[in-house]
């Protein structure tokens, strides 16, 4: 066939595209991964999406060719009825993806098929490596990469942060949020000087969760034990990555003081706040179910000790009017939803 070069392993047909050729191949599963500069390479196979699904997940078996799969990337089953299905190594059937531009994007809109439209929209040169570099994690020893929604939210908050700007993030309940948090704050580690990420919680199995999700990705958070501590540790200029319950805002863990008034709250805020104290690096703020009780008082006293940070609200919840409102006000507009 023009513009390929053909062999023969395993009675598959391995390829690699000449450049600039999109080829349309019914029954087309690709296994992406690094090869030489400027090329990939695919594997094609004939059938319906769901058999090269199955077919991908058994070659990666260790009586199979366990070992060709330990530079692979991403792993693509899909047809041109079908459209196109990805994973990483060892992802089971059932969390095989779909990938969905936004409505306003016109990346790819002019291709019909659905298979072709996915490829060109993931494997272009710079999202296929950003999606590699950026989204790509072993979460406790099991690799992941990002869903369309996860990838579009950090990609709309890395623009967000640019302009030193805040806002919300708001992602149904079981969409990813935590993901979100991991690839956006390693982006911040990696692209913003001097970064340092504050995640606040409003409950402490919130808190625990988000100190096993950067745990199991290997990255070290430190929980705080009390408001003072909190203050000890934004006053230094490590660590770089700190969870803390929203309560150890006030300086006390009596929750007597929340029903203070607004003003004699944040006076008595200062009059805690330890001498010469003055918040080290630059900082973000991820505000975990931020619709909850992380305005108002709470949310003042954070602006307060922190007036440089950027502030960015997660929430996972169906948000009322007023609430939506409320959040709005608080932290600015949605970033993504």
């Amino acid at each position: 066939m023009p513009g390929k070069t053909l062999r023969r392993p395993c009675a598959r047909t391995v390829w690699e595209p000449a450049p600039g050729h999109l080829e349309k191949e019914f029954g087309a599963a690709l296994e992406a991964f690094p090869s030489a500069p400027g090329s990939h390479t695919y594997t094609l196979a004939n059938g319906s999406r769901t058999s090269m699904e199955r077919a991908n997940i058994g070659n990666q078996s260790a009586h199979f060719i366990r070992t060709f799969f330990s530079t692979v990337q991403f792993v693509f089953a899909g047809n041109d009825v079908e459209g196109l299905r990805y994973g990483v190594i060892e992802t089971v059937e059932k969390y095989w993806l779909e990938w969905k531009e936004p409505e306003e994007s016109n990346v790819g809109a002019d291709l019909a098929e659905p298979l072709d439209r996915a490829i060109f929209q993931m494997c272009s040169k710079e999202r296929f490596l950003e999606l590699i570099h950026d989204f790509m994690v072993f979460d406790a020893g099991k690799k992941k990469t990002a869903r369309h929604n996860q990838f579009f939210g950090v990609k709309a908050a890395q623009a967000r942060i640019a302009k030193r700007e805040g806002g919300i993030i708001w992602h149904t309940q079981g969409s990813g949020k935590s993901l979100v948090m991991v690839w956006l704050a390693k982006w911040i580690r990696e692209k913003q000087p001097g970064s340092r990420v504050l995640i606040i919680t409003d409950r402490t199995e919130l808190d625990e969760q988000i100190e096993k999700v950067f745990g199991g990705v290997n990255e070290s958070i430190y929980r705080t034990t009390s408001g003072t501590d909190l203050l000890t540790q934004i006053n230094k200029h490590d660590p770089w990555l700190i969870c803390s319950l929203v309560h150890k805002f006030r300086g006390s863990d009596d929750d007597k003081d929340v029903d203070r008034d607004s003003e004699d709250f944040i006076a008595q805020l200062r009059s805690r706040v330890l001498a010469g104290f003055a918040p080290k690096g630059n900082l973000f703020v991820f505000v975990d179910e931020a619709h909850r009780t992380q305005s108002g008082k709470m949310h003042r006293a954070m602006k307060e000790l922190l007036p440089g940070a950027v502030f960015i609200g997660f929430t996972g919840t169906p948000l009322l009017k007023a609430d939506a409102a409320t959040s709005i006000e608080t932290f600015g507009s949605f970033i993504h939803t």
